[in-house]
């Protein structure tokens, strides 16, 4: 089946223009996806999974966080990035949600998150448009929650990493040590302040702002063994937040031999059997198998 690409650029309500990517076929099932990512993390990692829903007739779209990639994430433009992480949420998520809607009126949207963009659906102010959601290696980012020699790496990144580099540079320059996209300096501080607190984005709940209470829709969520970024405690932490969900929580042993999937896998093509095609039954029927 041929698939068809399209690059397109998405406005939020504060005029940011957002680089988005539509995958589709001729084949339509009115069912859509939208992939909120990881942080620092660009658009094109989740294209063979886009491609793979979009041979099934959904049409996927896939996204840049506003500073990031194709949405204005040269550093020259990250120097005047204002954006705080809330707003990847409130904006960017949103927008392309809104989007997606706008373009399939008729169509079931399912979010797919990864780590991070499971967060931001709770400060989405567009999650009514959401009808089903797939949260993978979702968490917390509490440094306390995670194990060994990764807690004072935790603890590291959010006291001294970010608050020390970020000035230097104008922005966190992630790039420059080996881990991710660079990001803007008002999201890494928000994102800091978090990481330090027990509670971590509900430390500074504020009614206006946080919907986690009031998404009701089906959410399976997905954890993974040896995923240091996303050990089951945090991910555990995150699926407690979205108490009215219908929760499918799962959290993934290997089997003996079996390589492990960890962080990033299960975007991977390598685990498209069984993880790609179990979440299509999920979508599509309900049951993850």
């Amino acid at each position: 089946m041929k698939i068809e690409v399209q690059k397109i650029t998405i406005s939020t309500r504060k005029k940011h223009q957002i680089g988005a990517t539509k995958f589709y076929s001729k084949s339509n099932n009115q069912n859509c996806i939208v992939i909120s990512s990881a942080t620092g993390v660009l658009q094109k990692f989740y294209s063979k999974f886009a491609r793979f829903f979009a041979t099934q007739g959904f049409t996927v779209y896939t996204f840049d966080y506003f500073g990031t990639g194709a949405s204005s994430g040269h550093p020259a433009a990250l120097k005047t990035n204002q954006i705080t992480l809330k707003s990847w949420g409130q904006e960017d998520q949103a927008s392309v949600v809104a989007y997606a809607k706008n373009e399939n009126p008729n169509a079931s949207i399912t979010l797919v998150t990864h780590s991070l963009g499971g967060q931001l659906i709770g400060f989405n102010p567009n999650y009514e448009l959401i009808d089903k959601a797939i949260l993978v290696a979702s968490q917390s980012g509490y440094w306390k929650f995670f194990k060994n020699y990764h807690r004072p790496k935790m603890w590291m990144f959010w006291n001294i990493l970010i608050p020390c580099l970020t000035p230097l540079a104008g922005y966190f320059p992630a790039k420059h040590l080996g881990l991710f996209e660079n990001l803007p300096k008002q999201m890494v501080y928000e994102w800091a302040t978090w990481g330090r607190r027990k509670d971590y984005f509900m430390h500074f709940k504020n009614d206006s702002e946080y919907f986690f209470g009031s998404i009701k829709i089906p959410m399976l969520i997905l954890s993974f063994t040896k995923d240091t970024f996303a050990p089951k405690e945090t991910v555990d932490w995150l699926t407690e937040q979205y108490h009215q969900a219908e929760i499918t929580r799962i959290h993934h042993k290997p089997n003996t031999g079996e390589k492990p999937v960890k962080h990033f896998g299960f975007f991977k093509s390598g685990f498209q059997d069984p993880f790609w095609k179990q979440s299509l039954n999920w979508i599509l029927n309900n049951t993850y198998t």
